[in-house]
């Protein structure tokens, strides 16, 4: 399976970087860095394909490339506003361009707070399109007691929005409930 994951902005890059990190080998990651988010030198993994994000030549840039999915973990609004505008201007745009255009799954982490009204316009866009909108949110009844549960919570429900196969978090079991 081929993933793109995207990695965008100043805030929230580690998220990102856990993802692939998490990847399981079967996946063939192809990633792509923007100037403001991370140093190339922290991916260091033979199941990682890394690109240059002013390349819009390269090989992920290209239906014909075949992805399976792309993930953008996380999404700068920046680089919302350009993807609900249809601008790919740079290869982080432009992999997004590609996976709405061959109808593929794109996954969207916005990391911003609150959402401005345009921000939430611009998802709302990309939702009506299928784009999955999933901000780094944790849930409660996860019962995470650290930073790193957090995010293995959070990065778990991205997998499984990609249908990635995964136990990285603890998933909802079935409670008896009380009355009141």
């Amino acid at each position: 399976m081929k993933i793109v994951v995207v990695i965008t902005g100043a805030s929230g890059v580690q998220l990102g970087k856990r993802f692939v990190e998490l990847l399981p080998s079967s996946c063939e990651a192809h990633v792509v860095v923007s100037d403001n988010a991370l140093t190339v030198d922290m991916f260091e993994n033979p199941n990682i394909t890394l690109h240059d994000s002013h390349n819009i030549a390269t090989s992920v840039s290209s239906g014909s490339f075949r992805v399976d999915m792309t993930a953008i973990i996380p999404c700068s609004m920046n680089t919302l506003a350009k993807i609900a505008c249809g601008i790919s201007d740079n290869l982080p745009t432009r992999v997004a361009a590609v996976a709405i255009k061959e109808q593929k799954k794109l996954l969207i982490a916005p990391r911003e707070l609150p959402f401005s009204a345009i921000a939430l316009e611009n998802m709302h866009k990309l939702a009506t399109l299928g784009v999955i909108i999933a901000p780094p949110v944790i849930a409660y009844y996860a019962e995470s007691d650290s930073l790193d549960a957090m995010e293995r919570f959070i990065i778990g429900r991205w997998f499984d929005l990609l249908g990635i196969e995964n136990m990285i978090y603890k998933r909802w079991e079935n409670h008896t409930t009380t009355e009141y």
